[in-house]
């Protein structure tokens, strides 16, 4: 029960920290930059929190390494480049397809056989993402800017890898030493693209922008990781990512709330399609669903 709580958490927080991010990315710091304050800050509370470590083998730290690429580091400087391009909304509902990018992944790499249930919701769950990147977000001037939606898949499929990759190490490690040097890694990777930005911030920032900034690092950044890391011990990646189809919903009411978004008949239409790919893939036999222990 406490994993999917802490499930729960984690998605209602990003939801509500897309609409957030946005605002701060557009006005005050630049993506690569705010990643930077995220990773570094993130990084400092997990070694300020558990500092006490253990001995890790030589060629994991390279899997934790790759792992902080997917998870930590590429993946953040994809989607916050392409949520400066698309919406929230948007962002939420591409995001979903994350189980249908892990069930793949994790065929692939496991080497699992696909039922037909299967092949059937990752097609249409895939059409939905699709579509709604090609035709989903239009311009004033009618053309669509995919750009924006394209990153946000090629992010979630980045952190798709990243839920498949960990799971082993969850199961030869503490959960807080594998987050903390993944996040030491992350910050290697991240440096130079925030460093390069630092002429480009406007830093006459008032205090809740700070305050907003602060939060993010905080709750979007330490608290999501490190529930994540924790039920990933007790659940399979598959069951993790399922739990990403809860942002859309919340995603639309905060920004229907706060009036910084909007949703459209295309939208509902895409989001149900990939809720409809997540839906056949959950109908397939149990036993297929369940991610082995070396997952």
């Amino acid at each position: 029960m406490k994993a999917h709580i802490a499930l729960f958490s984690v998605n209602l927080i990003y939801a509500l920290s897309y609409g957030i991010s946005k605002e701060i990315m557009g006005e005050y710091i630049p993506s690569s930059l705010f990643i930077l304050f995220r990773v570094l800050g993130a990084g400092l509370l997990f070694w300020l929190f558990f500092f006490r470590t253990e001995k890790i083998q030589t060629i994991d730290y390279f899997k934790i390494a790759l792992a902080a690429a997917f998870g930590i580091a590429f993946n953040k400087l994809l989607l916050y480049e392409g949520l400066g391009h698309t919406s929230a909304i948007n962002t939420s509902i591409i995001m979903v397809s994350s189980p249908i990018l892990v069930l793949i992944i994790a065929s692939f790499m496991l080497r699992e056989r696909l039922s037909f249930l299967k092949i059937t919701g990752v097609a249409v769950g895939l059409t939905g993402a699709i579509s709604l990147i090609l035709f989903g977000n239009q311009t004033e001037t009618g053309q669509v800017n995919w750009y924006g939606d394209a990153l946000i898949l090629l992010n979630a499929t980045l952190y798709s890898f990243y839920l498949v990759i960990i799971k082993p190490l969850m199961n030869k490690y503490s959960p807080y030493t594998f987050v903390k040097w993944a996040f030491t890694f992350g910050l290697i990777y991240v440096l130079p693209f925030g460093i390069a930005e630092i002429p480009n911030a406007n830093w006459d920032m008032p205090l809740d922008v700070i305050l907003k900034i602060i939060a993010v690092v905080f709750f979007a950044t330490f608290c999501t990781y490190l529930f994540t890391v924790y039920a990933i011990t007790k659940v399979s990646p598959t069951v993790v990512s399922s739990y990403i189809y809860l942002q859309p919903i919340f995603a639309t009411l905060f920004g229907i709330y706060f009036g910084t978004e909007n949703i459209s008949t295309f939208k509902i239409i895409c989001g149900l399609a990939i809720f409809i790919g997540v839906y056949l893939i959950g109908l397939s036999p149990k036993k297929a669903l369940t991610t082995p222990k070396n997952a």
